[in-house]
């Protein structure tokens, strides 16, 4: 597995570029990028000869899905969102582009996504993990043989999602961090939404919100 990180927009989210080494059919995960940035990101894909397949979305606020339009136009990924925050995707009052003087509607979902189902890149696969909380339908990703997670803005370094938001949930992130994600493997390298990597055995030992 290849994998490229991105700070982009205007609340430093980190896109990230997942690529198959054998077939270089690559997987974009939470493209937040700003107008601006979107020549850097479409020049990269172009350089590098990535095959852009699908573009995951780990939930559906505007800093995570602003760039699905650019993307799928330049490419012909399909769109990938659990179905709980599929609605999002072209409603700016749910995705909260509204409230930041913006009017970020995506085009709609090409797949739907449940819990435990298999997202494949190429020879890469992996498995789709509901962790509802920071809004009703925020996944996460795991790859057990790549030993890492994407956990959007559901788990951070030493920290957690916002639960102060339309949909969000309490009781239901730290149901999705204890009951799910602390199950992992710890040496599993987490890549957030926003902020640094870190680790499952990491977060267990040192994140405080984990040990309310």
């Amino acid at each position: 597995m290849l994998l490229y990180s991105r700070i982009v927009g205007p609340l430093a989210t980190n896109c990230y570029i997942v690529v198959c080494e054998k077939t270089s059919e690559a997987l974009i995960i939470d493209p937040g990028f700003s107008m601006e940035e979107k020549k850097n990101i479409l020049n990269e894909i172009i350089q590098r000869g990535f095959k852009v397949k699908q573009i995951l979305n780990t939930h559906g606020h505007v800093d995570h899905i602003c760039g699905n339009s650019i993307l799928k136009a330049f490419t012909g990924a399909s769109i990938l969102i659990h179905e709980n925050d599929a609605p999002m995707l072209a409603d700016p009052s749910r995705n909260l582009s509204y409230t930041l003087g913006y009017n970020v509607v995506s085009p709609e979902a090409d797949r739907l996504l449940k819990d435990g189902e298999i997202v494949k890149v190429g020879d890469l696969k992996f498995i789709v993990i509901h962790t509802p909380g920071h809004t009703k339908g925020s996944i996460s990703l795991f790859s057990k043989r790549e030993k890492v997670v994407f956990t959007g803005d559901t788990l951070f370094a030493g920290s957690i999602g916002r639960t102060d938001l339309p949909g969000s949930s309490l009781n239901e992130i730290m149901h999705s961090l204890k009951g799910k994600l602390m199950n992992l493997p710890e040496e599993t390298v987490v890549y957030p939404g926003h902020g640094g990597k870190t680790t499952i055995g990491r977060e267990k030992r040192t994140n405080p919100f984990l040990s309310i």
